[in-house]
C-alpha cells in the first residue's frame, strides 16, 4: 500500500535577502519552502521556545483556538504548482459534551507551519508534492557546515 503522505520536520530556518528558507523533510530528502521574514521569525521563535513581550499573530490564533476547545491536529502540504505551496490546517475541537469535530481549513503553508511547530504537531507533505520538489539536502548540509545555524543569513540563497 503506497502512502499518499509523508511525514517531514522543519530541519532549518535561514534568513534570506527576500525573506526566510524553511527546510522541511525527513531523512530521505529535504526540500525549501520560501517564507516572508516576519513568519519565519516566528517558527524560529516557536522552535526555540524564545519568549516574546508580547503574543504575535500566531500566538493570537492559538489562544483563540484554544479559548474553543480546539487546537491544531496537523498540517498537510498538499500542493504545489510552479514555486507556490499550498496546505491544509487540521484543527480538531471538542465541546463540553465531548463531541468531537475535524475542521480542515485551507491555509499558507508558511502559517500552517508555524502553528504546526507551535503547537508540535506533525507535518506532513503530499507523496505527490514529496515525489515534486528538489532534494536540498546537500545545499543544507553545506550551509551547516559553514555555520549557518537557524536565523542565520544568507544572502545568495
Amino acid at each position: 500500500m503506497e502512502k499518499s503522505v509523508v511525514q517531514v520536520e522543519v530541519k532549518n530556518v535561514l534568513a534570506t535577502s527576500a525573506g526566510s528558507a524553511v527546510f522541511l523533510g525527513n531523512a530521505d530528502k529535504v526540500f525549501v519552502i520560501y517564507v516572508d521574514h516576519s513568519v519565519g521569525s516566528a517558527i524560529n521563535m516557536f522552535l526555540h521556545g524564545t519568549p516574546k513581550p508580547r503574543p504575535q499573530t500566531h500566538d493570537l490564533f492559538a489562544d483563540v483556538l484554544t479559548s474553543l476547545g480546539a487546537h491544531v491536529e496537523r498540517v498537510v502540504i498538499n500542493d504545489f504548482t510552479d514555486t507556490v505551496f499550498f496546505a491544509r490546517l487540521i484543527i480538531v475541537a471538542e465541546n463540553e459534551l465531548e463531541e468531537r469535530k475535524i475542521i480542515e481549513i485551507d491555509a499558507r503553508p508558511s502559517d500552517s507551519i508555524a502553528l504546526a511547530v507551535q503547537a508540535h504537531a506533525p507535518i506532513y507533505v503530499a507523496s505527490h508534492v514529496w515525489e515534486a520538489v528538489e532534494d536540498m539536502s546537500i545545499v543544507l548540509k553545506k550551509m551547516q557546515d559553514a555555520g549557518g545555524e537557524q536565523g542565520e543569513s544568507f544572502p545568495g540563497l
